[in-house]
């Protein structure tokens, strides 16, 4: 655990909002589910997809830093997640890659890159599956892609025990089904509990960049596994980043975002 990181506890406390003044904001409609979006500048689109539990806002100290560094920052709820909404098929990573792709084609983005964040991340290597030529590259952040690279939970663990507690509040005031968080937990934790589960011939088909990426003290990935994808995948390059944890976009964002927007700048 993290001792005295003062940006975490400012999330846990009070959350984290977006900037004001989107370029666009609204709803996609897509495979019975309405799936919310915002565009920031108008350089280089990059997507930027949240965690499990979460929703966009959680990128609200990577979105002022990308539009100053010149790109386009997509930022999307997740079906189900923050003011997205679902249907009542079960959740998974290629169904929300499908809800992505409807964004993109409702903004006219042809291509793009992906910053995923833990399940945001393995939303983006099914999008690189799903549609190659539509992906320019993926920054994979904080995942696993099968069960052997998750950690058993430390419930003992005080900063695990309040973003919970933000989650059920963020949920509670963004979502169209508010009192309906412990249900959508246990729906998105049945889709971790079997997917994504990648092997290396589904590895190897993955041709774009990918930056696989994790925090020292990830709470919830083997440091280990990493060596997995970043061996497999053809062009794949891994980097530790030192001191943080699974939230290190929120506890040292200057550092994330360092490193995120030079591979950003490696790419076609």
């Amino acid at each position: 655990m993290l001792e005295n990181d003062d940006d975490l506890s400012d999330f846990a406390a009070h959350g984290a909002s977006l900037p004001d003044g989107t370029d666009w904001n609204g709803y996609v409609g897509h495979e019975g589910a309405q799936i919310w979006a915002a565009r920031y500048g108008m350089g280089r689109p990059v997507v930027l997809l949240h965690g499990g539990l979460g929703h966009a806002d959680n990128w609200a100290k990577q979105v002022p830093a990308l539009v100053a560094a010149g790109y386009q920052a997509i930022v999307i709820d997740s079906r189900g997640h923050g003011r997205s909404t679902r249907d009542e098929r079960p959740f998974g990573y290629e169904l929300m890659a499908g809800d992505v792709l409807a964004v993109l084609d409702h903004l006219g983005v042809a291509r793009a890159a992906v910053l995923g964040w833990s399940d945001g991340a393995c939303t983006g290597l099914a999008l690189v599956r799903l549609a190659p030529e539509r992906i320019s590259g993926v920054v994979f952040f904080a995942c696993n892609v099968d069960n052997s690279g998750t950690k058993d939970l430390d419930f003992d663990n005080p900063l695990l025990g309040r973003c919970i507690g933000r989650h059920r509040a963020d949920y509670a005031a963004l979502s169209a089904t508010p009192d309906a968080f412990d249900a959508f937990m246990a729906a998105v934790g049945q889709m971790q509990s079997s997917q994504p589960n990648y092997g290396l011939a589904e590895l190897a088909q993955i041709v774009v960049p990918v930056l696989v990426l994790l925090g020292e003290h990830d709470e919830f990935i083997r440091a280990e596994h990493m060596d997995y994808p970043a061996a497999a995948l053809p062009d794949a390059e891994r980097v530790t980043l030192p001191g943080v944890s699974h939230f290190a976009p929120l506890q040292r964002p200057a550092l994330f975002n360092g490193v995120v927007e030079a591979f950003l700048a490696r790419l076609n």
